[in-house]
């Protein structure tokens, strides 16, 4: 199994920054890369952005491009989302999540931390 561990969420004023952590643990895992979803009030769970474990090749969504950085430490074995110029609409539950080698999914999940943009 994999267990992910979130945290650094909590409540911020529009403008400001956050950075989230991601600590994985657990035998099953062996990362082809790690990302960061989140999921708004009412809405899907949507990407945010990823990051391949071996070369950290980088991916964001539209709305996370130029506003977030996602790093990751392989030591560590942890995953990080470094957000600025938050704004309002980036509410939501963020979840970390790991796909494996050999898996085209992201399989493994934390249990979300919740992000709060206040206007």
């Amino acid at each position: 199994q994999v267990q992910l561990v979130e945290s650094g969420g909590g409540l911020v004023q529009a403008g400001g920054s956050l950075t989230l952590s991601c600590a994985a643990s657990g035998d099953a895992f062996n990362p082809n890369a790690m990302g960061w979803f989140r999921q708004a009030p009412g809405a899907e769970r949507e990407f945010v952005a990823s990051i391949t474990w071996t070369f950290g090749g980088r991916d964001y969504s539209d709305s996370a491009k130029d506003r977030f950085f996602i790093s990751r430490d392989n030591v560590k074995k942890t995953v990080s989302l470094h957000m600025r110029n938050l704004k309002p609409e980036d509410t939501a539950v963020y979840y970390c999540a790991v796909r494996n080698w050999g898996q085209s999914d992201f399989s493994y999940w934390g249990q979300g931390t919740q992000v709060t943009v206040s206007s």
